[in-house]
């Protein structure tokens, strides 16, 4: 059996945590990410009837039962996940049942999942019905984003317009736009199940005044996705007090849209 520290899903949770918290993205124990593995691939790596102990989920993930996942663990600094993976990440396997995981491998030292796990399942359950593809929910508080929160309206059209007028590439990085939601209180199932109704039509959904969560095909595209977001809200920020002399039209969004082959929103549009 192949060495789980050398499996490429353990690599990319070490990277990305690094490069998060080294973004100043994922302060202390903030941010989550769960990813969706292919159970073929986990068993070159983990005796697949070897279960350290069951953790109850708090929800019905019934849906999910028999699915694998690498998670972020609860309390844990993403700071130190490449240093200690062991510690701070488990996979996890969804009991037939869909009230509890099977912990495979992970969490040493009697750890649990991050708290927001069953909001990430809910999210997962609501990508994979749009897209079966989709095998990452990444939770985070970029600093830009964040900052937005305070001074533009979280309305999706709005936000949404806001963020594609900053970059020439937003519209085609995210053309179904971005979900907002307003201040929640974290970890409960309500917010999960308001940012999976959202996640239905969007892969970005703002958590007001706190955070964002993110899906995507893989480690990369959703990474991508949250760096592209940031990076408008970051030009928002810096201009948003400022006279505006030039902008990126209505129109030229739609031309670029158009350009790339890609499904936008037109109602966000104000043609």
């Amino acid at each position: 059996m192949k060495n789980i520290l050398d499996a490429p899903f353990i690599r990319e949770m070490k990277e990305t945590t690094a490069n998060m918290y080294r973004l100043g993205w994922d302060e202390r124990n903030g941010g989550n990410i769960s990813y969706l593995l292919d159970s073929d691939e986990v068993y070159e790596y983990l005796d697949a009837n070897n279960v350290l102990r069951t953790i109850p989920l708090g929800f019905d993930a019934k849906s999910m039962a028999g699915k694998i996942f690498v998670v972020t663990g609860r309390g844990k600094y993403f700071k130190n996940v490449a240093g200690n993976p062991e510690e701070n990440l488990g996979i996890i396997r969804i009991t037939g049942d869909g009230t509890a995981a099977d912990l495979l491998w992970g969490y040493a030292g009697g750890g649990v999942f991050t708290s927001e796990f069953p909001a990430h399942l809910m999210s997962h359950m609501a990508r994979l019905s749009v897209d079966p593809e989709n095998r990452v929910v990444m939770h985070t508080h970029p600093t830009y984003t964040l900052a937005m929160n305070f001074v533009h309206e979280l309305d999706d059209k709005k936000f949404t317009h806001s963020l594609w007028e900053m970059c020439t590439e937003c519209i085609a990085v995210f053309p179904e736009g971005i979900g907002v939601l307003p201040w929640m209180l974290c970890g409960t199932n309500s917010i999960g199940e308001a940012t999976a109704e959202k996640m239905k039509d969007f892969r970005v959904v703002i958590w007001g005044m706190h955070g964002l969560y993110a899906a995507g095909k893989d480690m990369d595209e959703t990474f991508g996705l949250v760096e592209t977001v940031e990076k408008a809200a970051q030009i928002y920020m810096l201009t948003a007090h400022l006279p505006r002399v030039n902008t990126i039209k209505d129109e030229e969004m739609m031309e670029l849209a158009e350009y790339f082959g890609v499904n936008y929103r037109k109602d966000f549009l104000n043609l």
